[in-house]
This record gives structure tokens, C-alpha cells and sequence, in this order.
């Protein structure tokens, strides 16, 4: 199985996440389960089929994140020494050439992306044009409106 790279911050939610399902929702929904079946007849019982497509989901969901976690290539942007060089988990600013629109993003996993908090998919476009450039680059990014030039104002790694 090819490995995940993910941020430390990232492995952490995810981390979170699994003990969630695992202590709190996973024994919520057997009691749910149990009370379903304790009002008789099960096939009519609503709230048992509720229950049960509930369990199938947060069982779903805890083999997702299991297999993501034992994937996972945690990297800490921290300690990254990229020489400069827009790698994965960097802090890019950058400046749109046209408009002069400054932004910044940090370039992380799938799991963790989140545009309105600044932190694009390694997969993304503009995470692609990015990577291997140093500041003072230009990045050529293929957008839903068209072609777009960004200069590299900033790269850092926290």
C-alpha cells in the first residue's frame, strides 16, 4: 500500500477522531441497538434500522481511518530543511501577478484540507504548480477561469 503523507497536526486529528468513534459513538449506538431490539419486533423498528445503518457507518468509518493512520508518512513541517524549496506541509505566500492578490497557503494531506483556513491539497492544482519551486518563482496554475501566474513571495516551514 502506497503511503499517505500527512501533517503531525493532521495525524493528531485524526488520532482524535478514531478515539471519538471508538469510546464514545461506537458504545452510544450498541446501547441504541439494544433498546431498538428490546421494544419487540424488528421488522418495523424504525429506530433499530436507524441504529444499525448508523453502526455501519461509524464501523465504516473506524477501518478508513485505521488504514489511513497505518499509511500515513507523517511529516513535521518543523523540522523540514527544503533548502527553500516548496515541499509538502511548506507555507507558501504567494502574489497573484495580475491582480496582486497576496495569499498563503500550507500545502497538506487530503484529510486535512481546508481552503477558508489556508491549507490546500497536495493534490490540488495549484499545490502541483507549486512544488519544487523556490521564492521569487513564478507558478503557472491551470484554474477553472483560466491560466494564472502566481510570484512566490515566501516559503517556510512551521
Amino acid at each position: 500500500m502506497a503511503t499517505i503523507p500527512i501533517t503531525k497536526r493532521g495525524a493528531e486529528k485524526l488520532k482524535a477522531e478514531l478515539h471519538e468513534l471508538k469510546t464514545v459513538q461506537r458504545p452510544w449506538v450498541i446501547n441504541a441497538i439494544a433498546e431498538a431490539r428490546a421494544q419487540g419486533d424488528l421488522s418495523e423498528n424504525a429506530e433499530y434500522e436507524a441504529a444499525k445503518d448508523r453502526q455501519g457507518f461509524i464501523e465504516g468509518r473506524i477501518q478508513e481511518v485505521e488504514g489511513k493512520l497505518s499509511a500515513a508518512q507523517i511529516i513535521d513541517p518543523s523540522a523540514l530543511d527544503a533548502g527553500g524549496k516548496v515541499v509538502f506541509g511548506a507555507t507558501v505566500s504567494l502574489e497573484d501577478e495580475d491582480t496582486g492578490d497576496k495569499v498563503t497557503y500550507q500545502i497538506v494531506g487530503e484529510d486535512e484540507a481546508d481552503l477558508k483556513k489556508g491549507l490546500i491539497n497536495i493534490g490540488s492544482p495549484i499545490a502541483r504548480a507549486l512544488i519544487g519551486k523556490e521564492e521569487g518563482d513564478t507558478a503557472e496554475v491551470q484554474a477553472p477561469g483560466g491560466i494564472k501566474h502566481y510570484e512566490i513571495t515566501a516559503v517556510s516551514y512551521v
